[in-house]
């Protein structure tokens, strides 16, 4: 991850085109026009071998002969030529190139790369549009159209479909702060673009068009930092199953690559759409209803019919329309007619004068529930919509974010909407448009709140025998055989403390199987057993509710027969004989894990059972899991609605549920030879869960592990014990469950000794910034926090030092802090020892920190472990303190 020299790319103070020309219809040519006309303030530069001036202005035959390096070259020649252009830039000063050339070989981009690597030089492309910042007149590009400035960034990894959006986009007057088209992405991504769109002061809403990620780590950790700064919006191609393999298990034909994708995207707190018309009206809507939570909507409209159309098309999206409160209904009584709806939606009757209007809203307003409003108009001739709108900007500017508006017709609601747009208030063209931009503003706040969602405790899990499950798993492979029986795929569940039936394999013997029923008691289940059989019940190869030995010996030789002829070509190992577990108020699950191309392992959850593919109920989740993040997956499905209480029937053990999927994810973490896991059914009731059928795939590739996963875990291998002021406590990694602990130790901080680590006093801490400092990303920073037991089995948190490395992990910034009662007792010191440590084993190359001039107990700390001091500040009365590492 890198944003080094981006500043270059996007806001250059020079740019030269390589391969600039005056041949009609060229790309070299569009790109020298485009950028003469763009009003670009800086120099610009034309290279072409052959002509020695261009429109008018110099041109040069070689990159040598510029009077300057420029901050941006543009390269339009030949393939061939790429490589060696890069170097001479390369050497010459230049940092950024954007690549228009299409056709580059395989060898060619790499050289290119390894040309513009000893100059940290960044390339944009090759084969793509370009590059536009309208604020600086750049229009780096060949695209036909210049776009108009604005606060949306969009990066498209389609050339074409980014032209289409920007000629469409200036038809609606929509502008951008950076337009951008990474074509095939050599050098710098989409995480790159998140990382740099992030912290843009010019950038408040991020779009982005993704066919594919090629590092999906990176991606993941750039959007979950991005998405916590400002909307990011996605349009994804290709939602259709075509041409994708079904895999062998059931899990691996469930979780399509697109479903995974529609996770990753939630789990990044990020919101995905549709459409590209959706992505600007998502872009409009989040940015003005930024941190609203509510999910109800109140309908008002001066028509019954626009209401209906309105109602019916939140029923559609699953928008709740919100029930008033009695006071609110009282409000309106006052002021509307006797014949108005009396609910939601609320029809103010045509003939409304502008004083219903204000009325209504402000009562509205004033409503406990404080939900959200739509408000609908239809122009009539009683009242011209201007009076309306004119009257009500004032009241709703007072207003939480929390209207939209929807001004039906053209010519005769133009005012009243241009009326709202220069108010900043949103303004769609239909009922249905409005709803679904309101839909689509509950499934982004969804998604944030998962970005800040917190166990209070650590989900209770049983105790996980890691070796054992490891042995079998390899045992397999070292046996040559990748799909391990169901006995075995059973005991890896065992020793990872998931309960299962009774189940034992016997030779294929119809009388070794009466046996052996006979040893684990009546009523058993009978399965075939064979490497070959995936799914045994599409070959007749399960048969239940057996009660005698006589039923297993008529059972197993049928099934002998049976399964021969289905099957010719499979070896029949055996039999396995299981208990027939019968649970009151059972219900059939499937929790499986598999390996997506793009962002690798993933756990599903599901409705279970022998029609597990027809209903395709089921959702999946990026790992590492934890409870709410369980709870999040389990609640995404159809199924999740069962598993409570309803009529006699008792709710499931939900957090037994929850331990399994939490215990699935760890699983894939701690055993990399995982490629594929199906637990279906798994029994769901009352009284927990037990898994009746299980199937495990192994690949010596190890496809799993933590170093597959999207998101990089917990790093468990950084506990330590330590000793300090005679007793032991614990040097860890801070965890999201740590939350309520946090806020706690926060609570024992004087106020001096904060306003010291952070420059400013204060009396409290936002929700969301709790979570943030627990919720960190282990890719890119990191806080050690020490810890004790407390009497009631838990720990206090006595201090915490964190890093943030910057993306290129060039220089992570550090703060240290300490209970205000154990100061000068040596914790400091310990914390920074080990995050200093832990800083220089990922290869930081500076550790730096900005303190106040007074806080000696910092500086001597720093002077005690080696950092340097720069002067100080006399405008704000700090100093910069530093560790090369």
């Amino acid at each position: 991850m890198s944003i080094r020299n981006l500043d270059f790319l996007f806001e250059p103070a020079s740019v030269a085109v390589i391969g600039a020309s005056d041949r009609p219809r060229s790309v070299g040519a569009t790109v020298w026009r485009n950028l003469r006309a763009g009003h670009f303030e800086g120099p610009v530069y034309a290279v072409n071998l052959r002509r020695r001036e261009l429109d008018g202005q110099r041109a040069v035959a070689h990159v040598a002969e510029l009077p300057q390096p420029p901050d941006l070259a543009v390269i339009c020649t030949p393939p061939a030529t790429v490589p060696k252009l890069i170097s001479e830039l390369g050497r010459a000063g230049t940092r950024a190139a954007v690549v228009m050339t299409a056709g580059l070989s395989a060898a060619q981009r790499q050289d290119m790369l390894d040309a513009a690597r000893p100059y940290l030089m960044r390339i944009l492309g090759p084969n793509c549009i370009g590059l536009l910042t309208p604020r600086l007149g750049l229009n780096a590009s060949f695209a036909h159209v210049d776009a108009l400035p604005g606060e949306l960034a969009l990066v498209s990894q389609s050339g074409a479909l980014m032209t289409a959006m920007l000629d469409w986009s200036r038809a609606n007057g929509i502008g951008f702060s950076h337009f951008v088209s990474l074509g095939e992405g050599a050098d710098v991504d989409f995480g790159d673009m998140l990382d740099f769109l992030a912290s843009d002061p010019h950038t408040r809403a991020i779009l982005l068009y993704i066919e594919s990620v090629s590092a999906p780590r990176k991606f993941m950790s750039a959007a979950r930092a991005a998405a916590r700064n400002k909307p990011v919006i996605v349009v994804k191609a290709g939602r259709s199953s075509a041409g994708q393999a079904a895999a062998a298990s059931h899990t691996g034909a469930l979780a399509g690559s697109d479903l995974v994708f529609d996770a990753a995207i939630a789990r990044a707190g990020m919101l995905r759409v549709s459409t590209l018309q959706e992505l600007f009206i998502a872009a409009e809507t989040l940015s003005r209803f930024r941190g609203r939570r509510g999910e109800e909507l109140v309908i008002v409209t001066n028509g019954g019919g626009a209401g209906v159309m309105a109602a019916d098309a939140a029923a559609d999206a699953g928008v709740k329309l919100c029930t008033l409160a009695g006071q609110t209904m009282a409000r309106l009584d006052e002021h509307l007619p006797a014949n108005w709806s009396h609910g939601n939606p609320v029809d103010l009757i045509g003939d409304a004068p502008v004083e219903r209007y204000v009325a209504t809203l402000e009562a509205l307003a004033a409503d406990p529930a404080q939900p959200a409003v739509l408000f609908i108009h239809a122009p009539t001739a009683i009242v011209p919509s201007a009076e309306i709108a004119h009257a009500l900007v004032p009241l709703l500017k007072r207003m939480p974010p929390r209207l939209l508006s929807c001004w039906m017709g053209q010519a005769g609601v133009a005012e009243a909407r241009q009326a709202f747009h220069d108010a900043g208030l949103p303004s769609f063209d239909t009922p249905e448009q409005a709803v679904r931009a309101f839909a689509l503003g509950v499934d982004y706040a969804r998604n944030q709140a998962q970005l800040m969602e917190a166990p209070t405790t650590l989900c209770p899990l049983p105790a996980v025998d890691t070796a054992r499950a490891r042995a079998l798993v390899r045992q397999a492979l070292a046996a040559g055989r990748e799909m391990l029986t169901e006995p075995e795929a059973k005991a890896v569940l065992t020793a990872c403390g998931i309960p299962v039936a009774a189940t034992t394999s016997t030779a294929p013997d119809p009388e070794a199987a009466a046996e052996a029923a006979q040893r684990i008691g009546f009523p058993v289940v009978l399965k075939i057993l064979s490497l070959q059989i995936s799914h045994k019940s599409d070959v007749g190869g399960v048969v239940l509710n057996l009660d005698t030995a006589e039923e297993v010996r008529e059972a197993a030789a049928a099934m002998l027969q049976r399964v021969r002829t289905r099957r010719p070509d499979a070896t029949l190992l055996g039999f396995s004989v299981q208990q027939m577990v019968k649970l009151s108020h059972g219900r059939e699950l499937i929790v499986g894990t598999t390996i997506d191309p793009m962002f690798g392992p993933v756990v599903l959850f599901g409705h279970g059972g022998t029609a597990v593919e027809v209903l395709a109920d089921r959702a999946v989740g990026l790992p590492p899991l934890n409870e709410p993040l369980a709870r999040s997956l389990v609640g995404r499905t159809r199924v999740s609605k069962l598993l409570g209480a309803w009529r006699d029937t008792s709710a499931v053990d939900h957090q037994a549920l929850y331990g399994v999927l939490v215990t699935v994810s760890q699983l894939l973490a701690d055993v990399p030879e995982i490629a594929e896991l199906d637990i279906n059914p798994l029994i769901a009731s009352p009284a927990g869960v037990v898994a009746l059928d299980a199937r495990i795939r192994a690949s010596a590739a190890c496809p799993a592990g933590e170093a597959n996963f999207a998101i990089r875990p917990y790093p468990s291998q950084l506990v330590e014990t330590v000793a300090w002021q005679g007793k032991e406590i614990t040097l860890r990694p801070i965890r999201p469950e740590d939350e309520v602990q946090h806020l706690a130790f926060l609570s024992r901080v004087s106020a001096e000794d904060i306003r010291m680590r952070v420059f400013y006093s204060r009396r409290s801490i936002e929700r969301s910034e709790l979570a943030r400092l627990t919720q960190i990303d282990y890719a890119r920073e990191m806080a050690f926090i020490a810890a004790e037991p407390n009497p009631e089995g838990g720990e206090h948190t006595l201090g915490v030092a964190r890093a943030v490395a910057d993306p290129d992990n060039d220089e992570a910034e550090f703060g240290v802090l300490v209970r205000s009662d154990l100061k000068h007792t040596g914790l400091g010191l310990l914390l920074m020892e080990k995050l200093i440590a832990y800083l220089r084993s990922q290869g930081t190359r500076r550790v730096v920190a900005v303190v106040l001039e007074e806080n000696d107990a910092m500086r001597g700390l720093g002077k005690r472990l080696g950092f340097k001091e720069g002067p100080p500040d006399r405008a704000d009365g700090t100093r910069r303190i530093w560790m090369d590492l």
